[in-house]
């Protein structure tokens, strides 16, 4: 039975302004904006989510809000740093680029992955944002560099400059988008859960939304570890998604979600590493994994 789930993005603006002429990152370095216009400081973002199967559920972000949102996933993906929002780590076929680390494949490229780079410059073209040269061809070319080695050689390429300043410009925008992927999210792990553990995986997903705090924790956990929908994505039968985490997960106060979140994320990665193969020594990882998800507490 087919069942609607929508999730609307509202923008709404009391008044239009320039939102700013630059963008000043944590290094106090100055980053043009392509002469992107957004909304003034009181600009919201509403999320308004249909749920699973009649009920609904609406949460405002303020422009800090969501820039805020953004500007943590940031740090997490890349430590808050212009340079790491232009990657291709070793080993790997394709860039990952912007807040999210989002896929960009080269021309023939393809992967298990899901590529999302050209989505969010579909995105914020949209939205208003003005793109730099490279990506005027539109939004379905192909990464220019086809290797890691060609990318790495053209990190001070004036192409490679204007893509990090576009990218440093658009940090509020970036994060909306990851709040759209989120569209996706919920419907694919209700489908996914037992028919009854739904109830209990929508009001734990309902009480995170209703909190900055608690959205930071959904948007960055599923771009972080995915949905947990799929079966490939297993150690011994079990998941480490979004899914897993919001079944952990059993209170009822809104006070309280962020914190059990993190709690429940926590948990969920700890189990991860105990399935694993030894082979992997996951257990490298799970520090940082750790200090990543205790950032989605509210304390």
């Amino acid at each position: 039975m087919m069942i609607s789930r929508g999730f609307l993005i509202k923008i709404l603006a009391a008044e239009t302004r320039t939102l700013m002429d630059k963008c000043r990152s944590s290094r106090k370095q100055h980053h043009w904006l392509f002469g992107r216009r957004a909304g003034s400081v009181l600009l919201a973002v509403t999320l308004t989510i249909s749920l699973w199967p009649h009920s609904s559920s609406g949460i405002t972000l303020s422009h800090a809000d969501v820039l805020r949102i953004g500007k943590r996933v940031w740090q997490n993906e890349c430590n808050g740093t212009i340079s790491g929002l232009t990657a291709w780590n070793e080993g790997e076929d394709f860039a990952s680029l912007g807040i999210g680390h989002f896929i960009w494949y080269p021309k023939g490229g393809r992967g298990p992955f899901e590529e999302s780079f050209p989505k969010l410059v579909n995105f914020v073209s949209k939205r208003g944002a003005k793109l730099p040269i490279l990506l005027l061809k539109g939004a379905d070319q192909p990464c220019p560099w086809n290797s890691r080695a060609e990318f790495l050689r053209a990190q001070h390429a004036p192409d490679m400059n204007q893509l990090r300043q576009f990218l440093a410009g658009t940090i509020d925008l970036q994060a909306e988008f990851l709040m759209v992927r989120l569209e996706g999210a919920l419907p694919k792990m209700l489908a996914e859960a037992a028919p009854a553990d739904r109830p209990n995986v929508q009001q734990q997903f309902e009480r995170l939304t209703r909190t900055p705090q608690g959205c930071y924790g959904l948007i960055d956990y599923v771009n972080f570890k995915g949905e947990g929908v799929l079966h490939t994505e297993r150690y011994q039968g079990q998941g480490w998604g979004l899914l897993q985490v919001l079944e952990a997960m059993h209170g009822t106060s809104d006070a309280d979600a962020a914190n059990e979140f993190a709690r429940a994320a926590k948990a969920t990665l700890i189990q991860r590493v105990h399935n694993a193969p030894a082979e992997r020594h996951e257990s490298k990882w799970l520090t940082g994994w750790i200090r990543r998800v205790n950032s989605y507490s509210g304390g």
